[in-house]
């Protein structure tokens, strides 16, 4: 499997998170390992909580600006690359709740990349079955990167990611 990460930086404030492109790039590749395409295409939007908040307004009908969010993508044609979707992370929200957690907030965007990149790929913790699915899968991922289990301390089932 292939995949091909493209990453926008929108908001300026993640220019102040040093390598956070190159950890986006490869929490998101390590992800989507064991996409069954075999070559995929995601697109990351580093941002800020104002453009967050609008995105989460429109399309989940929540005011508020949130750390994730993951659009999917239609599925590819015959012989066209997979495009998975979009993955979207809001800097000062995820900023925030590393430091309200006590994590360094590269492993939590580690988390969240891998969170979102999981929502292009199918899954989901909308009930208890798929979350422990999802929250396994989560942690085998981010062992893999050198990130230590991000339930051990806090449940993040509340992850604002359709």
């Amino acid at each position: 499997m292939s995949a091909a990460v493209e990453i926008a930086i929108e908001a300026p404030a993640w220019n102040e998170f040093p390598g956070a492109e190159a950890l986006v790039r490869r929490a998101v590749e390590a992800a989507l390992s064991d996409a069954a395409a075999d070559v995929v295409e995601v697109s990351v939007l580093l941002t800020d909580d104002q453009r967050m908040r609008a995105l989460n307004r429109i399309w989940r009908g929540q005011d508020h600006a949130t750390n994730v969010l993951s659009f999917p993508a239609p599925p590819a044609k015959d012989g066209a690359p997979q495009i998975l979707g979009d993955i979207v992370l809001a800097y000062e929200t995820v900023m925030r709740e590393a430091a309200d957690q006590d994590i360094q907030a590269r492993d939590h965007l580690a988390h969240l990349a891998v969170h979102g990149a999981l929502h292009l790929l199918g899954y989901d913790h909308a009930n208890e079955r798929g979350a422990a699915v999802m929250e396994a899968r989560e942690r085998a991922i981010l062992a893999g990167l050198g990130v230590s289990d991000p339930y051990a301390r806090s449940p993040m089932r509340a992850m604002a990611s359709p």
